[in-house]
């Protein structure tokens, strides 16, 4: 019996021993972790100056989501912006003794212990709460090998004390729904609303609520988009837990059970949605804009875009935009089918054309290969190993076993195009479509590309010779002249058919696009006034002194054109064109202006009330009866409207602007290589490749009563002055010049030089229109 009691004695005090050791064991890992010697814990200072990185937003002019930029994509609201629904979802899913516990529910703990270990029962639910889920969220996790999960969750469990002694739980939920993640990369509630359901999170109702809350548990398992069935029955059993908890009624359960989950999903990635190009274009300037000194945080350090929850105001307008990227793709579809079909078998994208054997050549990968000195075949078989290829179609993208070279030959053929729309009055974009699809196509056509304008520089031409004293009754004969002091150039029409007897108008010339009218008025006005005259229009591209800038061989990038094209419906003064107008901090607090962003351009005008009222006049024409008129046979519109078309040489690019009292629009279409044309004028031509987008977009703005302001604005009506200067016949025969002068009209050749062969190239026929 002694010896029994001596035994118990021994192994008690053996187990008391051992049990000392174990807590001092457990208590000094534990103050390891709570002093940092695992990592760095939050201070109570720190959690309650919690920053918290936030998706930049690009706004539109109403205010409106566009698009944002992000590494997390996340921003905040107030706990006033939850709907309870959407705070009783959480507390019966995630945490229903929440407003009982102080970070940590012990109750759960024991349950977790005894029925999930102990007794295996999986469906006992786990011990987490929202605020241990909040310090998870905020710190996210680390790997110590096998101690991970310990070390993590006693990490989580301090910053989870610390954070309900700061905060209140209405601050916990907030801070809690503003930075859990979601499916899809989405951080926050607000994010997901809009993304998920194209809605604010105040509006969500109680399916959509429960159907964001039901995600929580795997984001991607339950993620409505890939999984519609899963997630609608983890809808299902959030909504039921609501009703089990009484925070519904079983009649509203039993209506948000019975509908489907109906999504609006909303693309914010950089190369998907709505304006991806505009959206670029955006960050290229705010990097450039933020990395200023003046624009500097209040900790003197430079904003980030990616972290820094900027607010950003662009003057885009979204339904617009929508309308003119629906536009482009209606045509584009089929004016690429037209194109392929014209060349069949004789495509110039075809492997070993000219066209594309030069396009090889420039091809990064060839280039690097070909620095390592490798020979011609090495370097075509290593070209040729295929692999995974993203196709992209007009039905449907795909993904095919390509070689390199199969890839440059497949994305030779697409054509290409780029949109502006602006309103003249201050330069503001309302829509910007950059290409064709940004995930394949990042080539912005409109900031980017600079490209043969063809005949759109003509009614620059026109001004200059106005402004310079020329008679808008002045008549021209159509007759072709070869300059002998210009390699003998001799420009054509495209039209070959004409009588050579005739003598146009300005109006009427310019209306039907006439190229040797064009050179004759670039001849008596002057280059170097045409030149000026383009400059004092906003466009600052370099334009040789050459008279062929009358047919448009200048390379001019879209913006630019647009914006001289304004001058004529604002008062003769050009308006550059407009990006962002006031950007501010996660705040509200504003960070630049749009004084500071827009400084005053000047406004001065680039040609008198005259000349400008003497063009719109010429420009009308030109839709209501020259090379524009199928926007009055073929689209039926109605419109005030003026516009210019243009075709280069040998069909390479096609433009159409399109102007409105209060829109000026900017169209080109053409092949990214530009040794690829048009097959013919009739498809490649500026009123077949680039007039129908205008058109279509028109159509789509006239069928929206919020745009009456734009479609039924009227131009103004032309002075007395001027009506009476332009009242004479479009054209007349030689024979009334025979009578007038009593010889025919001379024309005289351009006297300039220049080097012998720079125009050897303008030999062939140029088809500007």
């Amino acid at each position: 019996m002694t010896l029994n009691k001596e035994l118990i004695k021994t192994w008690a005090k053996r187990l008391t021993y051992a049990f000392l050791v174990l807590a001092t064991i457990l208590a000094c890992f534990y103050g390891s972790i709570y002093f940092g010697f695992w990592g760095e814990i939050p201070s109570s200072k720190k959690l309650s100056d919690l920053k918290q990185s936030q998706a930049t937003q690009v706004l539109d002019t109403h205010k409106d989501l566009i698009g944002k930029f992000y590494i997390y994509d996340r921003q905040s609201i107030s706990y006033n912006d939850f709907p309870q629904h959407l705070i009783d979802a959480l507390i019966a899913t995630e945490d229903t003794r929440f407003y009982e516990h102080n970070g940590i529910d012990n109750t759960s703990l024991l349950r977790v212990f005894f029925k999930t270990i102990l007794l295996s029962d999986q469906s006992s639910g786990g011990g987490s709460t929202i605020t241990l889920q909040l310090a998870k969220n905020l710190y996210g996790r680390k790997d110590y090998g096998y101690l991970s999960i310990v070390v993590n969750k006693l990490k989580e469990g301090i910053v989870a004390r610390r954070i309900e002694n700061i905060y209140s739980k209405k601050e916990i939920l907030t801070l809690y729904l503003n930075t859990v993640p979601f499916s899809d990369n989405t951080y926050g509630i607000e994010s997901a609303s809009v993304k998920f359901f194209n809605t604010k999170t105040k509006q969500l109702d109680l399916s959509q609520a429960a159907t964001l809350i039901g995600t929580l548990k795997a984001n991607n398992g339950y993620n409505p988009r890939l999984y519609p069935e899963k997630s609608q029955q983890r809808r299902d059993l959030v909504i039921n837990l609501m009703k089990n908890q009484e925070f519904i009624t079983e009649k509203q359960a039993a209506d948000a059970i019975k509908s489907d989950i109906e999504l609006d999903y909303q693309y914010y990635a950089p190369n998907q949605g709505l304006a991806p190009y505009f959206r670029a274009e955006i960050k290229k300037q705010l990097d450039s804009i933020l990395q200023q000194k003046k624009y500097k945080n209040p900790d003197g350090e430079s904003y980030n875009i990616f972290h820094d929850g900027l607010k950003v105001y662009t003057t885009l307008d979204n339904n617009m935009q929508r309308y003119a990227e629906e536009a482009m793709q209606d045509h584009m579809a089929n004016l690429q089918l037209q194109f392929e079909k014209a060349y069949g078998q004789n495509a110039p994208w075809l492997k070993n054309k000219p066209a594309y054997l030069a396009a090889k050549k420039r091809l990064t990968k060839y280039r690097a290969l070909k620095k390592q000195n490798l020979s011609d075949q090495a370097i075509e078989d290593s070209l040729n190993k295929t692999h995974d290829t993203k196709l992209f179609s007009w039905e449907a993208s795909s993904i095919e076993q390509m070689s390199t070279l199969d890839s440059l030959e497949y994305y030779s053929k697409f054509l290409n195009t780029g949109l502006l729309s602006l309103d003249p009055s201050n330069g503001d974009i309302k829509a910007y479509v950059g290409g064709i699809d940004y995930r394949y196509f990042q080539y912005d056509h409109v900031s980017q590309s600079k490209r043969q304008v063809g005949s759109t520089f003509k009614p620059i031409v026109y001004t200059a010779a106005l402004e310079n004293g020329m008679d808008p009754c002045s008549y021209f004969s159509i007759k072709e002249v070869t300059y002998t002091d210009v390699d003998n150039w001799t420009p054509k029409n495209a039209s070959s058919d004409e009588d050579e007897n005739l003598h146009y108008s300005l109006k009427y010339a310019l209306s039907r696009s006439v190229n040797t009218i064009s050179v004759k008025v670039i001849q008596e006005t002057g280059v170097n006034n045409v030149i000026e005259q383009a400059k004092a229009m906003g466009i600052n591209s370099k334009i040789e002194e050459v008279p062929s800038i009358a047919l448009g061989t200048s390379n001019l990038s879209l913006i630019e054109l647009a914006r001289a094209y304004t001058s004529y419906v604002n008062q003769s003064v050009s308006s550059k064109p407009v990006f962002i107008t006031r950007i501010e901090d996660k705040n509200g607090n504003v960070i630049a202006t749009y004084e500071d962003l827009n400084p005053t351009n000047s406004k001065e005008k680039a040609f008198s009330d005259d000349t400008r009222q003497f063009m719109l006049e010429f420009l009308q024409e030109t839709v209501n009866n020259g090379t524009a008129s199928r926007l009055r046979s073929n689209y039926n519109l109605t419109n005030d409207i003026a516009g210019k078309t243009g075709t280069t040489q040998d069909n390479k690019d096609g433009w159409f602007v399109g102007i409105m009292p209060k829109l000026v629009t900017v169209v080109w279409v053409g092949n990214d290589n530009q040794q690829i044309g048009f097959s013919s004028t009739g498809i490649g031509q500026g009123a077949n490749s680039a007039l129908p987008i205008f058109a279509k977009y028109i159509q789509k703005l006239n069928s929206d009563p919020n745009y009456k302001n734009i479609t039924q604005a009227s131009f103004e009506a032309p002075s007395k002055k001027v009506a009476q200067a332009m009242d004479c016949d479009l054209s007349k025969e030689e024979g009334f010049f025979k009578q007038l002068f009593g010889n025919d009209k001379k024309e005289k050749s351009f006297e300039k030089k220049k080097k012998k062969g720079f125009f050897s190239w303008l030999k062939k026929d140029n088809d500007s229109i």
